[in-house]
């Protein structure tokens, strides 16, 4: 049997320096990332330490272009990010989003908190998402009605309460008709007060202030979070207790929260990005849900308004707010 000629020693060489090259290379590649929101938060120093754990070093291997700007603004500033030619856009919520697809087809995007994005039309399926679009979603239905029981729980002297909410978000009617249940059951009667911009939130607080209600329940929708310390100002100078989304609303003022981490999942929203940096295609890599929720108490809110939240709620709390 004829053996196979043995490979030459130059030829071997060659092979190991041209590997050694291209890994070289890709080493000194400095990738440009897009991050599009409304407001800059701790939720966006959250990706950016993602990104660094991930060993991208901003000015070393990485640069991220920026861009924050009102919801009119959210377009424009889409645009910009594709002049710059970036390589990925980190557009985690929906309005966000919703700007950064309508811009381009091409450039990958990475959500992080979109409530449904299939019902919203940005990906095929969970598993399959296709086009440019992939990321992390949250879910949000059954964790209005389960935080409607908390908020009972933490306030039993509650019998009225407001709830804002935009009819605009696409599992609007799941999350009222959810509610509307849970309240039955605890025997709540809610006010459904419709938010589709932020300039509907003073007809909102009108009718909350005329119709006395004893509390403020804050369903999911991107409107809000821009407004949140106004919502929480306005609560607290009514003493209302209020019920929010997540733990950036606590932050600012609202008594509770109950729902996924925000910060949790645009620190994971840099995996996505990382995949799609190293080759992957955005399309391929399945949508993934929350993982991690919390339950946050403001007890500076609570003394503010006269509230004593029961020490049953307090042991449950991810964290205090002091």
């Amino acid at each position: 049997m004829k053996k196979a000629a043995a490979l030459p020693i130059s030829f071997i060489v060659m092979l190991f320096a041209a590997a050694f090259i291209a890994e070289a290379q890709q080493l000194k590649k400095v990738f440009r990332v897009g991050i599009l929101e409304n407001l800059s938060s701790p939720r966006t120093d959250a990706f950016r330490q993602g990104l660094r754990e991930l060993g991208y070093v901003e000015g070393q291997n990485l640069v991220i272009e920026s861009r924050f700007g009102s919801d009119d603004r959210l377009p424009d500033l889409a645009d910009e990010l594709v002049r710059l030619k970036v390589d990925v856009i980190f557009a985690p919520m929906t309005n966000e989003l919703q700007a950064a697809e309508n811009a381009t087809r091409t450039i990958p995007i990475v959500m992080a908190t979109p409530s449904d994005p299939i019902a919203s039309g940005f990906i095929a399926s969970l598993a399959h998402p296709g086009g440019n679009v992939t990321g992390l979603t949250s879910i949000f239905g059954d964790l209005s009605a389960k935080r409607l029981e908390l908020f009972k729980e933490a306030v039993p002297r509650i019998t009225r309460v407001a709830v804002l909410t935009d009819p605009a978000i696409p599992n609007y009617v799941a999350v009222v008709k959810g509610l509307e249940e849970t309240a039955r059951s605890l025997r709540l009667k809610l006010q459904i007060l419709e938010v589709r911009h932020p300039g509907d939130l003073d007809t909102a607080f009108s009718a909350i202030s005329r119709d006395r209600v004893e509390a403020l329940f804050m369903a999911p929708a991107p409107v809000f979070f821009a407004e949140s310390r106004q919502i929480a100002d306005f609560s607290s100078k009514r003493r209302l207790p209020s019920s929010c989304t997540s733990g950036e609303y606590a932050e600012v003022g609202c008594l509770m929260s109950y729902g996924v981490s925000q910060t949790d999942s645009f620190r994971r929203a840099a995996y996505f990005v990382d995949k799609i940096l190293k080759g992957a295609k955005p399309g391929d890599l399945p949508v993934q849900q929350p993982t991690k929720f919390e339950l946050v108490i403001n007890l500076r809110t609570a003394k503010q308004i006269g509230v004593t939240i029961p020490q049953s709620v307090l042991y449950r709390a991810d964290r205090v707010i002091k």
